[in-house]
């Protein structure tokens, strides 16, 4: 493919986005407009994303693809869904424009600017959206691309978006003067964080996922070590030299770092952390110790020791950064959460109470044993405080990750009392991996466990079925990456009729 030079989408450049309505692409998209470059792209389906960037002057081609690229276009990014047989892909090949994908492109966006990079297994949407808000408070003005929509983002009309455009330098703290911010995700999923070109990185996380592309838990480890070795060198000036944060626990710390030439702190539980974080979870007062000395304490938001260090991480970035520490303490004290992740959603009323409603993302048996144990906590669900039973409905994503981890996941729903589970969402495995394994196998395995799982498809019957099922003091929470979305949304809207007929909502 040909290539261009890696400092970005310059003003005036004609460029063209395939897939152009999906969270990474739409937010580059913007970046790109208010650099002045012509944007363009095409997008399968309208949505409020794709309305969106039409506001700004952005033409989108909604439905089949065009088999010609628009006359004048000098680039072309592509999301990381597109086939190398796209026809617009095809076209540029033919014609010798660039072809990029969303993780090159960013790297290269990175390279102009000032780049800070969430990388690890979990946690990456959330820290991410919560370090944009403490830059945000703290008045440093950060260019913000996040994998999920965020209140305290909103788009052209007003809705939750994860992208905003900020300064072209850093206009507060100790790195005021330099280039503008921009903080992204770094995602593992075939070793696309490579492309990226970071100055400050944090690696929250690393375990074994994306199974079906690294092979073992010791090749993720490898990729997670190129990651970190594409930081520059450590430098006592502020603003210059790379630094890592990495977790004490749970990240491989030791393998990932051997030989770094950046800056290395760490965070974790751990005492020998250098960001020592405690947590009382009861009241989810968090603590944060700098080398020794108290750096920072606040009522996390969200419940978990998952978001907790979430939280902690996003203060220790905002730090190195330059951001005020009260300024930060601040924005995470009022922070408003990220959807799909441990959102909250209504109080659906019920036979004359309620059942609380959660919607997840959570699709690794980490991240589902991290969420379960944290609402459960949360909500007092045991025999002592007399709370309601916990149902989880989980769609597994991808046959290859289930069947890798399929006795992981078993483990991780022993914190729910009924686990419901649809058919696995079937994305980009082939159909000799779809025989391998069904929803079925899962719930045979948490059966063993002495689990009450059933597997229940299509999503109405899933909704028709915790209407059964549902009790007052009842907490339901829908866990997956898939369109299992709709049944917590379904569920909340099928409130229970008022006298008048008009429903009840929370």
């Amino acid at each position: 493919m040909p290539t261009q030079p890696a400092q970005g989408i310059a003003a005036d450049t004609s460029c063209y986005l395939i897939g152009i309505g999906g969270v990474g692409l739409s937010g580059l998209a913007r970046l790109l407009h208010a650099k002045g470059a012509r944007v363009r792209g095409t997008e399968s389906t309208p949505s409020d994303v794709t309305r969106s960037l039409a506001t700004l002057g952005i033409e989108i081609e909604l439905g089949d693809p065009p088999m010609r690229l628009p006359d004048g276009t000098v680039a072309v990014i592509v999301s990381a869904a597109v086939k190398p047989d796209h026809p617009l892909v095809l076209d540029a090949n033919d014609r010798g424009i660039a072809v990029r994908t969303y993780a090159e492109a960013l790297g290269d966006e990175m390279r102009a600017m000032t780049g800070v990079a969430i990388a690890g297994t979990h946690g990456k949407s959330t820290t991410s959206a919560m370090l944009s808000a403490c830059l945000i408070e703290a008045g440093l003005d950060p260019t913000v691309i996040v994998g999920a929509a965020c209140p305290h983002l909103t788009d052209e009309l007003g809705n939750p978006t994860g992208f905003r455009v900020g300064a072209e330098r850093v206009a507060e703290g100790s790195w005021r003067g330099r280039a503008g911010l921009l903080i992204a995700e770094a995602c593992e999923y075939n070793r696309s964080f490579h492309k990226l070109a970071p100055r400050v990185a944090s690696i929250g996380n690393v375990e074994a996922d994306h199974l079906d592309v690294y092979g073992s838990v010791d090749a993720v480890i490898d990729a997670f070590r190129e990651f970190a070795a594409l930081l520059p060198a450590a430098s006592d000036e502020p603003g210059e030299g790379g630094v890592l944060l990495i977790g004490h626990d749970n990240a491989h710390r030791r393998e990932v770092t051997r030989g770094l030439a950046c800056r290395v702190e760490t965070i974790g539980f751990h005492p020998a952390a250098d960001w020592h974080v405690t947590l009382d979870p009861s009241s989810r007062r968090v603590a944060i110790n700098h080398r020794g000395a108290r750096a920072a304490e606040f009522t996390c938001p969200m419940p978990g020791e998952h978001s907790a260090i979430n939280a902690a991480t996003a203060f220790a970035l905002g730090d190195i950064l330059g951001a005020d520490r009260v300024a930060s303490v601040r924005a995470l004290a009022g922070f408003r959460g990220v959807h799909r992740r441990l959102e909250r959603l209504a109080d659906r009323p019920i036979d004359g109470g309620s059942v609380r409603v959660y919607d997840d993302y959570g699709h690794h048996p980490t991240e589902v044993e991290m969420t379960l144990r944290a609402i459960r906590t949360h909500e007092r669900l045991d025999a002592e405080s007399g709370g309601g039973r916990l149902i989880c409905v989980f769609q597994p994503h991808q046959h290859s990750r289930t069947r890798f981890f399929l006795d992981e996941f078993a483990s991780a729903f022993e914190h729910a009392d009924i686990v419901i589970v649809p058919h696995i969402y079937f994305v980009r495995d082939t159909e000799e991996e779809k025989q391998l394994v069904s929803a079925a196998d899962l719930v045979d395995r948490l059966r063993s466990r002495g689990v009450r799982a059933m597997h229940v498809y299509p999503f109405d019957a899933i909704t028709e079925q915790i209407e059964s099922l549902a009790a007052p003091g009842d907490v339901l929470v829908v866990m997956g990456a898939g369109p299992v979305w709709r049944v917590a949304h379904s569920f909340v809207e099928r409130a229970t009729p008022a006298p008048s007929g008009r429903a009840v909502m929370p």
